[in-house]
């Protein structure tokens, strides 16, 4: 991370859902760059925005551009981006496309410090045009990729199975000053590979994509500690164990076939294999999107606009620095 050229004290918010009120805690963070957690390497950090961005894909017609913004609750804050077939072959790896192919757009605001990652899935003039991956799916890669706390709205003009999306919060990311590690990338592109099959066998149960990506958390968590503590690597068997176990602990090991855990656990040993395992920053910001999925359903993860609307939320926008304070203005207006 690039040393600040200037600092500026300001308030760390650290708000509590249960009725109490906000309360402020001194922070020091860099005026023109965005907070960077760093264990060690680029290749190990774990990073978040200091701005809001939109990334279209290519394949998505400017004529949509306007419609798109409604849906996603974009305004003139968020910097613009396109995502092409040269950024996917660039972060994801897994085959290849063309520009034509890259329909789903996203959009990406930084959030709360410890906050995570939470998605919402969009539909586009009423249709739900992102037809397999699901929100919980995106948060716990984009967090194995190595992003945290940030909220990403993701949709489509038209209906694709949304394996592309997060190849523009990648892009965003680089954007900001934060090159991703691409093999972090496609590592947690293979964990969304991996996990589609369980998903789409389970589609008749609405908190099973929110267990079985907590399941995947839990057990990335416990290789990245393992790695950590005895810097021993866990076989593709102990892999599959620990997992075995998380889906149990999660009430959906009946629901997960032999095969399909397979499958996750040959993908949690590319986690293993990253950089991002290496991280002890990882190892907290991969806890907190456990919170957000392990008991989310359906598409609409970040349900804000409660707790915008509450006495805490009031209170905490008034002591909120600008970005937040657009931050909560887009998320009230998906409602």
């Amino acid at each position: 991370m690039n040393k600040p050229i200037k600092m500026l004290a300001g308030l760390m918010l650290a708000v509590t859902l249960a009725g109490a009120a906000a309360v402020a805690a001194p922070a020091v963070v860099s005026a023109d760059t965005a907070t960077e957690q760093s264990s060690s390497s680029s290749s190990t950090a774990t990073h978040t925005l200091s701005s809001s961005y939109v990334v279209y894909g290519a394949g998505a017609p400017q004529s949509v551009y306007d419609q798109l913004n409604s849906v996603m609750g974009v305004d003139s804050s968020f910097k613009k981006l396109t995502a092409t077939a040269s950024d996917y072959a660039k972060y994801i790896g897994n085959g290849t496309t063309t520009d034509a192919a890259m329909i789903s757009s996203v959009a990406i605001a930084p959030t709360d410090p410890g906050s995570g990652v939470k998605v919402n899935i969009k539909k586009y003039n009423g249709q739900s045009n992102i037809t397999e991956v699901t929100a919980q799916q995106y948060a716990m890669v984009a967090q194995m990729a190595g992003v945290t706390d940030i909220t990403i709205v993701v949709t489509a003009n038209r209906a694709v199975s949304g394996e592309s999306a997060l190849t523009g919060v990648y892009k965003a990311f680089e954007e900001d000053g934060h090159q991703l590690n691409s093999q972090n990338t496609a590592a947690a592109n293979s964990v969304l590979d991996a996990t589609q099959d369980a998903i789409d066998a389970n589609k008749d149960d609405s908190s099973y994509p929110g267990k079985l990506m907590a399941a995947v958390g839990d057990t990335s968590k416990q290789i990245a500690q393992q790695k950590q503590s005895s810097g021993e690597l866990a076989t593709k068997a102990d892999i599959q164990e620990m997992l075995n176990k998380a889906l149990e602990k999660r009430g959906i090991a009946d629901q997960t076939t032999t095969t399909q855990q397979e499958k996750i656990a040959g993908a949690l040993v590319n986690f293993q294999n990253s950089p991002i395992s290496s991280s002890k920053t990882y190892i907290n910001n991969v806890t907190n999107t456990i919170n957000n999925v392990k008991n989310s359903t359906g598409n609409l993860m970040n349900k804000a606009k409660n707790w915008a609307n509450s006495e805490a939320g009031k209170e905490t926008v008034k002591q909120a620095q600008n970005w937040l304070t657009r931050f909560i203005n887009w998320v009230k207006s998906w409602f």
